[in-house]
């Protein structure tokens, strides 16, 4: 049952997020007070997607450092810069929208993430990686980013946006590990197996919460904030796209490009939606807020895209090598 179960919630994967959103907004007033229950949801979804892999399979990563260094110049420097670019170019002289765009593209990589790589088949040691080293180095990452590219200092509590991070993503990751590191792998996998329902439920209702903390700045619909959604998604978009092109660039296997593509493209919107909510004004916020209504639609396009690339060289690949053999 929690087999099937699995499988109809990834098919319907990017309609979660959305649908969450909305539902957030309507019901904030029943549900935004639960608000505190959005970290230990997190750390669930963590630990569940970190018992596929163990210590063994991250030294492996960890002995080929290019597809990390890659992965970290693009969401903390190439991205930034991009992002900060087109916001000047679109919302010239209003900065506080331009940082709010900024502070969308330099926030850590998706927890997310990891639920699309496991679909697709990438490497999910990578992916995991990827988050731990990107949620360690961020509480000092994300207010450098902002006040060199932005040009202010920004007050934010280091230590206290550190302890939730670890909480949410490197503790139980590691506990997670321990117990594929130590168990026995039939039962892991069982038990893997069993949360991997859970865990997108999981997603639904962080979103959702979310949502209904920030639902008084999505109301009020207008023209310009039709223009920051819609150059948010073109930013988002061609992250997918750019963290897809870096992974060919350094002749990646398919299962790297795959995690490169998805944990280059996703980043942490609930965690970035909450920082925004709490250190900035709600102008600063509306940017990074309605990057969670197409986070998930747009990784389902870039899994679709990936499937679909892979797939099609393989079968040149095999008809390559029938015509070779053919040939002798």
């Amino acid at each position: 049952m929690l087999i099937k179960l699995n499988k109809q919630l990834e098919k319907i994967m990017p309609l979660i997020t959305p649908t969450s959103v909305v539902l957030g907004v309507l019901l904030s007033v029943y549900i935004k007070d639960f608000s505190y229950l959005i970290p230990w949801i997190f750390a669930f979804m963590t630990f569940a997607g970190s018992l596929n892999s163990n210590f063994a399979s991250l030294s492996d990563v960890v002995r080929h450092p290019l597809p990390i260094l890659a992965a970290m110049v693009l969401l903390h420097l190439l991205m930034p810069l991009w992002a900060w670019g087109v916001g000047h170019i679109a919302f010239q002289g209003d900065i506080l929208t331009i940082t709010g765009i900024v502070l969308s593209m330099v926030i850590p990589t998706g927890v997310t993430s990891v639920i699309w790589v496991s679909i697709y088949k990438g490497n999910i040691p990578l992916t995991l990686s990827i988050i731990l080293i990107d949620t360690i180095l961020s509480p000092v990452i994300v207010p450098y980013c902002l006040s060199v590219l932005i040009g202010e200092k920004i007050e934010m509590d280091f230590l206290g946006i550190m302890q939730g991070l670890v909480g949410m993503i490197v503790l139980p990751s590691l506990l997670g590990m321990l117990l594929n590191q130590y168990l026995n792998g039939n039962m892991t996998k069982r038990l893997s197996t069993s949360l991997a329902p859970f865990s997108k439920i999981s997603l639904g209702i962080v979103v959702m919460l979310n949502g209904a903390i920030v639902a008084p700045y999505l109301k009020d619909i207008n023209l310009k904030l039709i223009g920051i959604t819609v150059m948010v998604f073109f930013i988002a978009a061609t992250g997918y796209l750019f963290s897809f092109l870096i992974g060919k660039l350094i002749r990646s296997d398919r299962d790297t490009v795959v995690s490169l593509t998805l944990s280059g493209g996703m980043r942490n919107i609930s965690a970035g939606a909450v920082i925004a909510v709490t250190y900035f004004s709600p102008a600063v916020a509306v940017p990074v807020i309605v990057g969670m209504l197409f986070q998930q639609v747009l990784a389902s396009l870039a899994g679709y895209f990936l499937a679909r690339y892979f797939n099609k060289k393989t079968i040149y690949l095999n008809l390559q090598s029938v015509n070779q053999n053919q040939g002798l």
